[in-house]
């Protein structure tokens, strides 16, 4: 049942409207936080963002709760979980300073840094801000955690394609392929 959930809200997540600027807003829901994470691309599935294709990427995040910031124009305009039930979450930003992160979901200081892009395998980065995740059932390590499915190499301010030798902001730790993040300009 579960699967057959995930490829709901994925199938449903394959394309969104064609609006470049962000919708702002504060949720108060549960959510994934991503900042940490690595993303395994998905062969075959592509992302739409825009009108664009992106390759898709899935990312474990931690779920957790409090305020975060959304971009109402990926989510239908709304905070609410992306099938109407504690299944789903979606992958927004806070401002949480320590949570749950690889590799055993112990809770570390978000570290900020930099990289740049390249086209060596997993040298490259996602975007799962305001994109659906799948609440996994059991925890780990006493962590919920959700499969979040999101472009890879997409920009979240603009939602055009990140280039190889771009620089990139991410509180993921040094090693891990495709980090989450986003571009500077």
């Amino acid at each position: 049942m579960r699967y057959l959930t995930l490829a709901a809200i994925m199938a449903a997540s394959t394309s969104t409207p064609a609006i470049a600027s962000p919708a702002l807003a504060i949720c108060h829901q549960p959510y994934a936080l991503c900042a940490s994470s690595p993303t395994v691309a998905i062969p075959g599935e592509t992302v739409k963002v825009n009108g664009k294709e992106f390759q898709a990427g899935v990312s474990v995040c931690p779920v957790l709760r409090g305020p975060s910031i959304a971009d109402l124009n990926l989510m239908r305009g709304s905070c609410s979980s992306p099938d109407g039930t504690p299944k789903t979450v979606w992958s927004l930003f806070s401002n949480a300073q320590s949570y749950p992160q690889l590799p055993n979901w112990a809770v570390l200081p978000s570290v900020k840094r930099t990289f740049t892009t390249t086209a060596a395998p997993g040298g490259g980065m996602s975007n799962m801000w305001s994109f659906p995740c799948v609440v996994r059932p059991r925890k780990v390590n006493g962590v919920r955690l959700a499969d979040c499915k999101g472009p890879m190499n997409e920009s979240p301010w603009t939602g055009d394609a990140v280039p190889v030798g771009a620089t990139v902001g991410t509180a993921a730790p040094l090693g891990l392929p495709n980090p989450v993040g986003g571009n500077f300009p």
